[in-house]
């Protein structure tokens, strides 16, 4: 289990996270220049916290303050991929990869360095430099390297940041594949919610140096802890309201908009709350439809403006308070994958009736 619970003030920062992580991937997620590259430094023995313990999966005690311990990174069993990949240029890709463990014996490093050219589909290539290999071969050069010594931990920087959207794919499932097949576990950086979305077995949510919310994929994306987290996860869709009545885990909301039932064991039983909806949880009705679940709230809506992003719609639809004068009118982002949009006739007409559903419906507390 790697543990991380640390303290480092910079000069005009103040890094604080706390997590574990299991045999997994685990997701770094947050906005740039909220920590979460100094973490994979600091577990990696490259930045040294003022405070604070790091353990890693296999039980090692990396960094204690408090016991005087600060194990050097050669000693810490951690691959390290950075963004920019860092080869060397003047070396081959069998050089490179060999350069972590160039003080093993030369048929075990052999071995090792073949099993990883196999694994990582680059037969054939271990005598090309750098400059002559594509953007996608670098990088699974950069991944070779940090996996020759056999870690039992493997930090990613944002390794895909640089590389273009197919390629970027094939390399995600490629690095989830080798997270289960040699059993690693991996710390993944990265602010892109895609990618998040791709990876995750856990994600560790972060904002300013600190810790937001963790916990699985969907945990974290379906029930934020707070409207941060709501709005770093792009839920894009939250009303202010209040918990009117609660009971079998069913909350009643009442917002300007209009009342809504959420399904959560977990929700406040009372007070002012923010109503969350993801954008594609949100169902626009068929002409004459009513929707599955009685308890499910439909709204009046106007579409204002859409915006085609390739397999889907983005609308922004209006809906206007229950009494004219409670609220402005609130615009809903709706995402529409391009089949249903063309099915039900969309571009058609201006007035729609929408549907939140209770099951994707969120509360977090409105401090």
């Amino acid at each position: 289990m790697l543990e991380v619970d640390i303290r480092k003030k910079l000069a005009t920062f103040d890094l604080q996270p706390q997590f574990e992580a299991a045999d997994e991937l685990v997701v770094l997620f947050g906005p740039s220049g909220s920590g979460k590259s100094l973490t994979l430094k600091a577990v990696a023995g490259l930045l040294t916290p003022q405070t604070g313990r790091i353990v890693l999966p296999d039980g090692t005690v990396a960094f204690d303050a408090q016991a005087r311990v600060d194990l050097p990174p050669q000693q810490r069993r951690a691959g390290y991929v950075v963004q920019e990949m860092a080869l060397f240029p003047h070396l081959s890709a069998r050089a490179n990869i060999e350069f972590g463990i160039a003080h093993w014996p030369k048929a075990r490093r052999r071995q090792g360095v073949e099993r990883l050219l196999v694994l990582l589909g680059l037969e054939g290539l271990a005598d090309r430099r750098p400059s002559q290999l594509s953007g996608g071969q670098q990088q699974r050069v950069a991944l070779a390297r940090a996996l020759a010594p056999e870690p039992s931990l493997l930090l990613l920087d944002e390794p895909f940041s640089a590389l273009d959207p197919p390629l970027r794919w094939a390399l995600r499932r490629e690095i989830s594949a080798l997270r289960a097949r040699l059993g690693l576990t991996v710390l993944l950086v990265t602010h892109d919610l895609n990618e998040a979305h791709a990876l995750a077995d856990r994600i560790v949510v972060y904002d300013e140096g600190r810790v937001l919310q963790q916990g699985s994929r969907a945990e974290v994306f379906r029930r934020p802890v707070s409207r941060r987290v709501a709005e770093l996860g792009e839920v894009r869709n939250i009303l202010p309201g209040e918990v009117v009545a609660y009971a079998e885990g069913v909350a009643v909301v009442r917002t300007p908009w209009c009342t809504a039932r959420v399904r959560d064991p977990h929700v406040p039983l009372h007070g002012d709350v923010w109503l969350c909806i993801r954008p594609e949880h949100i169902l626009v009705l068929r002409e004459g439809r009513e929707p599955r679940d009685p308890g499910d709230a439909v709204l009046e809506t106007e579409i204002i403006e859409e915006v085609a992003m390739g397999n889907t719609h983005r609308i922004f639809m209006r809906a206007n308070a229950i009494s004219a004068d409670l609220s402005e009118p609130y615009v809903f982002e709706v995402d529409v994958p391009a089949h249903p949009y063309e099915v039900l006739g969309i571009p058609s007409r201006r007035d729609w009736r929408i549907v939140l559903t209770s099951e994707h419906l969120a509360l977090v507390p409105r401090e």
